[in-house]
């Protein structure tokens, strides 16, 4: 069983349906909404702020979900990927976001909805993606806008798979 942990009083809360890993981390202020998934060895850390996702976010393994002290909580959206070893601090991703294997997303940036940061990209503080678009590198920057098939093609497959693999889990 996932390892949950209240923090000052408070303890997560999940929507139905949802996954989680036997040594997946989730503590204090965390509420997730139906179908997500938390994989091995991810941690969601709502200890000194809070933490709120949507419906149908997949957590990989090894990703981490952090917030600030007193300045900035995280906020995921509904139909996001977070890839595994990703870290998201202090943020706010919106809806139907792709975030590739190993990326860093900083405090008070926002991934504006239906887009990719890319795997091993570093998007700095304050940094403000356009919706639609795929933005890559160190420090992160637009690459190219997303096209319909891209988006079908890599941000609702991704979301999807991750939805069938925790079923098998769930049997």
């Amino acid at each position: 069983m996932a390892l949950l942990k209240p923090v000052k009083g408070i303890s997560p809360k999940f929507g139905k349906g949802c996954y989680l890993a036997e040594n997946a981390t989730v503590v204090g202020d965390v509420i997730m909404g139906d179908e997500c998934s938390v994989w091995f060895n991810a941690v969601i850390r709502g200890d000194v702020n809070h933490i709120r996702i949507g419906n149908k976010v997949n957590v990989q393994d090894g990703a981490i979900i952090h917030c600030t002290y007193q300045k900035s909580p995280t906020n995921i959206g509904n139909n996001v990927s977070i890839g595994h070893n990703a870290l998201v601090h202090g943020c706010t991703v919106e809806d139907n976001v792709l975030i590739g294997m190993g990326a860093i997303v900083m405090d008070n940036c926002v991934i504006g909805s239906n887009s990719i940061i890319a795997a091993g990209a570093v998007v700095l503080e304050n940094t403000k993606v356009e919706p639609g678009s795929v933005y890559a590198g160190v420090p992160a920057k637009k690459i190219k806008d997303i096209n319909p098939e891209l988006q079908k093609g890599e941000i609702e497959r991704i979301a999807n798979n991750y939805l069938m693999y925790s079923s098998w889990f769930k049997e």
